[in-house]
């Protein structure tokens, strides 16, 4: 982990978890993503704020809206809320043209190691690289990122062109767990190890990890291994910070079930197969 960025250290310590954990959310609240996969595309018609939601051009509720006010087109035709489209129609938003496919009933799912010194965003005034530009081009949709990463945090990046699937994964309710490994100046003590499990209060609100554990290390450097379950701007770093340590390195290598495959060296991707994206779409369910 620390010298090659996914290599594991030796544990010299055990975890530290939370005396209480949250309530999980109830079944009932709990809204599951729920794909077409089980039916062909080709004998089935699509929700048209459905469709655009997966191309990713925003959420469901905000497609409704576009809809609504008469930008969206169906063969020519302004569509209405409640139009449905299957293969062959031809879905216009804007200049952008959209086509119905076989297989279009899944979402495409893609993996990224970030390197430090990449934004996550498609416009920066400054001008700092973005990760979307070592991204596959997209002709009729765009990528999603599923959670950010600050420009000096590397680790795993997840899009998709779904945005019923990032919604699933982002959303704070769900309580997606985000894992990272962290090198810090010093050394925690068994207190401040205490501290940063039970709660930090940070100018957002309170903070948590719900585990930590120590990793080991060298000299003055010592890696830690934390788990959130939440993604506050800059959280690992500000919650180290208010106890009065500085992260000299951070680096995402889990979200939720997906795991950073070891194959993916920094500044590449990988696209997830068909098999994969259903095993996905069932851990998430």
């Amino acid at each position: 982990m620390p010298s090659q960025d996914q290599k594991r250290v030796k544990k010299t310590k055990r975890p530290i978890r939370p005396a209480q954990k949250k309530q999980p959310v109830s079944q009932d609240d709990r809204p599951s993503y729920q794909p077409d996969s089980s039916t062909p595309v080709s004998s089935e018609t699509c929700k048209l704020q459905k469709l655009l939601a997966q191309r990713g051009l925003g959420s469901r509720r905000e497609m409704e809206t576009l809809i609504a006010s008469g930008g969206v087109s169906i063969n020519g035709k302004v569509a209405i809320i409640g139009d449905r489209v299957g293969v062959g129609d031809v879905v216009r938003v804007g200049k952008r043209v959209l086509r119905m496919f076989v297989d279009e009933n899944l979402p495409r799912v893609l993996l990224y190691h970030k390197p430090e010194g990449e934004i996550v965003s498609r416009h920066d005034p400054e001008g700092r690289p973005s990760v979307f530009d070592k991204l596959p081009h997209l002709r009729s949709s765009k990528w999603i990122a599923i959670g950010r990463l600050d420009f000096n945090t590397s680790g795993l990046l997840i899009f998709t062109t779904d945005g019923t699937l990032a919604n699933r994964l982002m959303h704070p309710r769900f309580e997606m767990e985000r894992e990272y490994a962290v090198r810090i100046l010093g050394q925690l003590t068994p207190e401040q190890m205490t501290q940063l499990t039970s709660g930090i209060d940070l100018d957002d609100g309170r903070a948590a990890f719900s585990f930590l554990e120590d990793q080991g290390g060298e000299g003055s450097n010592h890696w830690y291994r934390v788990i959130l379950k939440e993604g506050k701007n800059r959280e690992v770093r500000r919650m180290f910070e208010a106890i009065g340590l500085t992260v000299s390195r951070l680096m995402r290598v889990r979200f939720g079930p997906i795991n950073l495959p070891p194959r993916i060296k920094r500044g590449q991707w990988l696209e997830l197969e068909e098999k994969e994206i259903q095993k996905l779409l069932k851990l998430i369910a």
